[in-house]
């Protein structure tokens, strides 16, 4: 190699795509924050259920040369599975977040302001919140337990990891090691651990650009109250501007003490919807 290419491999390698392109040649891990999509997973009764099919199967074709093909359909709500919420999905008292009237930027089926499509591919710096090992119950909160500013405040302090404008926040309440069991992750009895409106209203003081969560919806959902009000879901999407991702995969993280780490989402760009399924990942480097 000649003294010019050595100096221009040097100066490529300082760059922002350098650094980044050796962080992964260096070795790094994925953590997978999705869950997978499986027939008869627990979901919010309010959305259409997840279905799979193969309407063509291997044989049912077969080429001259041998050759078969399977292909599938899928039908499911938006807010199925692991997802992200758009801006269209909450209103209140009429009105979306730009101030519209919500029935009339609907109509046609398709919010063409505040659909998913307007989701921009997300690259940021995530910050998990491990409530529960804070608060000296590290397999989960207790049943409709309401994770207060406090918590969410001590959870930071003790990591080391304060939240900045901009980042991705995600609350673990340990409640994902219930999703095997669709009644009990539902908690329609039972209630759900998560953040109500002080919650969220101390998370969007600190700016960030999207906040999730292990549950199936990002509140506080109490014993028998299913979702008759979303508070946090309101301070969020409609006051503040805070995309929400829910049903998440929080406990591998939180197992290997991975506090901090890059956030990579990019979701669905389907014109007009009100959310997006969504595969996340935690990112950090081997070294």
């Amino acid at each position: 190699m000649s003294r010019e290419e050595s100096s221009a491999e040097e100066a490529h390698a300082t760059t922002t795509t350098g650094l980044l392109l050796r962080a992964v040649q260096d070795g790094i891990r994925i953590y997978d924050l999705g869950r997978p999509l499986t027939i008869g997973m627990p979901q919010s009764p309010n959305h259409p259920a997840f279905w799979h099919a193969l309407p063509r199967r291997h044989g049912d074709m077969v080429r001259a040369d041998g050759g078969s093909a399977a292909n599938d359909v899928i039908t499911m709500g938006t807010h199925v599975g692991t997802h992200i919420d758009a801006f269209s999905h909450v209103s209140q008292d009429g009105r979306l977040i730009d101030g519209s009237d919500a029935v009339e930027a609907s109509r046609g089926g398709r919010f063409a302001a505040l659909g998913a499509h307007t989701i921009a591919p997300m690259l940021r710096r995530g910050v998990l919140l491990d409530v529960p090992a804070a608060l000296g119950t590290p397999e989960g909160c207790a049943p409709g337990y309401e994770i207060t500013p406090d918590d969410l405040a001590a959870t930071a302090e003790r990591q080391g990891t304060p939240i900045g404008a901009g980042d991705v926040v995600l609350i673990r309440s340990g409640w994902g090691r219930l999703f095997g069991d669709r009644d009990a992750y539902t908690g329609l009895e039972s209630g759900v651990p998560g953040v109500g409106e002080a919650g969220a209203t101390w998370l969007a003081d600190h700016e960030p650009h999207a906040v999730g969560a292990d549950t199936i919806a990002f509140e506080c959902l109490k014993p028998g109250g299913g979702h008759s009000l979303l508070p946090a879901h309101r301070v969020l999407l409609v006051e503040r501007g805070v995309y929400i991702i829910e049903t998440m995969v929080l406990d591998e993280l939180a197992a290997d003490g991975v506090h901090e780490f890059a956030f990579v989402l990019s979701p669905l760009p389907i014109f007009g919807a009100t959310g997006s399924p969504v595969r996340p990942l935690a990112v950090v480097g081997r070294g």
